[in-house]
């Protein structure tokens, strides 16, 4: 579940979350893990985020492995409470299930790059309106469903019970078989609705938090913001990656240059590399680098070429910096590469 640099991302957790679930159905993880190319680590990093095109891909081999035409609701019901992130502690130490509520959809950044989640009420009713910016796949149903009993396992849990869903709505299609689904939600669930919704009593919002804390609160917020500060200093490099795939080919990569193209002084643009932990140099090789090594082991391009593609004015100064990044020459480097194939 590896990707680029520069695409939507998700906080790792929810994959952590999932394979916990897949272990309470009893299902084969590690062929799952396996035909998804997940790592151990992967499951252990609670830092890591992985790409959000991958949800796809995810639940597919999900729907496959399993035989389970609703593979979402059924991973949903047995997914643990999503705790020991600070998201979770900013709800608890808040007055109010809403404070706590907006407080956490200021931070949702944390959870998912492409999942935004807004509030709205109507009469006696409040209801969380959930916008997935990919929601083309037809796998994607299973996310959307899952998401939103993770959703209420999380609210039952910060309201120590209280939480009721009244009704949810669901953008894709009604699946043949719907009585599974008001059975686990528990309340009438539409489909083919112009937006996923979930709804509830708006008196949950005034509902006192049992564990408010206004200490803790201010820590908590104070946490929430450093998180997505760093997301916001990672999104610099990843727009850094995307000026690289413009003008790699040009030859002219320099800190200037790509300053210049994303409207920002080379003074600035080094400052928040730095902030980032990165720095100008490093970023061009490593983009290099993986760009040499995917061109000589999936293409049969002519070294000339691929010192061309890489942004390399001679082939001897390719050659030394590619035997500098992986102790091979290119032949050797492709040579390996094709016998391992």
């Amino acid at each position: 579940m590896s990707g680029g640099m520069s695409e939507l991302r998700d906080s790792g957790v929810m994959i952590q979350l999932a394979h916990q679930a897949m272990l309470k159905m009893g299902l084969d993880v590690d062929t799952v893990m396996t035909r998804l190319g997940v790592t151990p680590d992967l499951l252990t990093d609670r830092h890591v985020r992985t790409p959000h095109a991958a949800q796809a891909l995810f639940w597919q081999v999900l729907e496959e492995v399993s035989q389970d035409k609703d593979i979402g609701l059924h991973l949903g019901e047995h997914m643990p409470v999503y705790t020991g992130q600070v998201l979770q502690y900013l709800f608890l130490s808040s007055p109010t299930f809403g404070d706590g509520l907006s407080r956490v959809l200021n931070y949702q950044r944390l959870l998912s790059d492409a999942t935004q989640a807004t509030t709205d009420q109507d009469g006696t009713q409040a209801c969380i309106i959930v916008d997935n910016s990919s929601d083309e796949s037809g796998y994607l149903r299973h996310l959307n469903e899952c998401l939103m009993l993770a959703m209420i396992t999380f609210f039952r849990y910060v309201t120590d019970g209280e939480f009721r869903p009244s009704a949810i709505w669901f953008k894709h299609p009604s699946p043949a078989d719907t009585s599974g689904h008001e059975r686990i939600f528990g309340c009438p669930v539409l489909f083919d609705q112009a937006e996923n919704r979930l709804y509830f009593s708006k008196t949950l919002l005034d509902l006192p938090s049992s564990h408010a804390e206004p200490e803790l609160l201010k820590l908590h917020e104070k946490l929430a913001s450093e998180h997505v500060a760093k997301l916001e200093r990672q999104d610099v490099v990843a727009r850094v990656y995307r000026v690289f795939g413009e003008i790699l080919e040009s030859g002219d990569v320099s800190l200037e240059e790509v300053a210049a193209r994303l409207d920002l002084k080379a003074r600035t643009l080094r400052s928040r590399l730095a902030e980032a932990g990165t720095n100008f140099n490093q970023l061009l090789a490593d983009y290099r680098c993986t760009l040499a090594r995917r061109l000589l082991s999936a293409t049969d391009e002519s070294i000339d070429e691929i010192v061309y593609l890489t942004g390399f004015s001679e082939p001897s100064t390719f050659y030394r910096a590619f035997k500098r990044w992986t102790g091979q020459t290119p032949v050797e480097y492709r040579n390996q590469r094709r016998k391992a194939d």
